[in-house]
């Protein structure tokens, strides 16, 4: 099976540009009244021009097309939405997110806008913020298959598993015949107490998977998840054997010999799927983990930045980039990249302690104290209500997120 039948399919129609008679509709009653000294230009035949650019993929031009229409009429909804669309494609989350969100004030009933913004979040593995436009998309468009699959996933990767598997068990008729769906939803079910469910889903996906490769690097996860190391080792090495370019496989062996401490091991897997799958962030971040224990920490360093490279969003590598300049005591730059960590997960008590630590390192006294206390009240908290820590929180899972090429 390819790339693109190990990941879950995410259409590119999911990128929903507001074009064709429904827009040029839009953009006619909003611009009736438009005043005289802008009708110079015609703002219909630019949001066309804009239109043509964006299908036709040259995303500068489309970008140029709708800027104008804007300046014409900055209350055009079409062109907000359409412009988050471009950003999308370029991964300017922060933009296309500015202009998503101008547009859905606008126009709260369009689907379209909110699963976009869902879709924005969702590429940026936040999932936890995916999940409030996921959900009102499959109230509004129930029976629509991708929007409920994206939602499920939401649900699953932020451990909220019966919600998960309640989301997914309608999909069941259109994609039961998927290794990943199913996978999923049996995780789910078990999670969640549902063993009929359970059951049916993992049957299926024996019945299903047969001895593919793919069906033993979903069972090589699943026991990687339950900490069953040997076991884990046991099916992704058959995995390999059948597939040694099977994406992710490396990745996974990669984790197991990390769990089991064989850290040369774990660093030949992670290189192994570096060879296969170049943009994967977290292959990287493992790396980087790896060196650092071995007190590499120029190559941890390296590592840890090529992993944000390609995911600035990557909480690990700059809470573990902090603890590197620590421990050379370079505590301003410490403090940079932990101050980066907190605002990505601002209630992480491991976060918070380390930058305790740089500060009171740094003469900050005061502020070191403020943050030890705040450390204090997040481990007395119950552990119902704490966030899972780095290192400790479910494992990524980039061969079930990772949109096709």
């Amino acid at each position: 099976m390819s790339r693109r039948g190990i990941s879950f399919i995410i259409a590119a129609g999911l990128l929903l540009p507001l074009v064709g008679t429904q827009a040029l509709a839009v953009l006619q009653a909003a611009t009736r009244h438009t005043a005289a000294p802008a009708a110079a230009k015609d703002p219909q035949r630019l949001f066309q021009q804009g239109e043509a650019a964006l299908q036709a993929g040259n995303l500068d031009s489309a970008e140029r097309s709708f800027r104008e229409v804007l300046q014409i009429n900055p209350q055009l909804v079409g062109a907000y939405a359409n412009l988050g669309v471009i950003y999308m494609r370029r991964q300017q989350w922060p933009h296309a997110l500015e202009m998503l969100q101008k547009a859905e004030k606008m126009a709260p009933g369009v689907a379209g806008i909110r699963l976009n913004i869902g879709l924005a979040y969702y590429r940026q593995n936040n999932f936890s913020s995916a999940i409030a436009p996921f959900e009102s998309v499959v109230k509004d468009l129930p029976d629509v298959a991708q929007p409920r699959y994206l939602l499920g996933l939401c649900y699953f990767f932020t451990e909220r598993y019966a919600e998960a598997a309640t989301t997914l068990e309608p999909l069941w008729p259109q994609q039961s015949n998927e290794l990943n769906y199913l996978y999923v939803l049996g995780i789910a079910a078990g999670k969640a107490k549902r063993s009929d469910l359970e059951q049916r889903a993992l049957g299926k996906l024996i019945d299903t998977g047969a001895d593919s490769p793919e069906f033993h690097l979903l069972m090589g996860k699943a026991h990687i998840n339950r900490e069953e190391y040997d076991e884990a080792l046991t099916e992704l090495q058959t995995a390999a054997k059948a597939d040694s370019k099977l994406p992710f496989v490396h990745y996974n062996l990669g984790v197991a010999y990390l769990k089991k401490q064989d850290f040369e091991q774990a660093k030949t897997e992670f290189l192994k799927d570096v060879a296969i799958e170049p943009d994967i962030s977290y292959n990287y971040d493992q790396l980087g983990f790896i060196c650092y224990q071995q007190q590499q920490d120029q190559a941890a360093e390296t590592y840890y930045r090529k992993a944000l490279q390609l995911d600035p969003l990557l909480t690990s590598s700059h809470y573990q980039l902090a603890k590197i300049y620590q421990r050379q005591e370079k505590y301003t730059e410490a403090l940079t990249e932990i101050d980066a960590a907190r605002m990505l997960d601002p209630n992480s008590y491991s976060v918070h302690y380390v930058r305790g630590q740089v500060l009171q390192r740094l003469g900050r006294a005061q502020e070191a104290k403020a943050e030890m206390e705040s450390v204090t009240r997040m481990m007395n908290a119950p552990r119902a209500k704490r966030q899972q820590e780095l290192y400790n929180s479910p494992l990524p899972s980039p061969e079930l997120t990772q949109a096709p090429h």
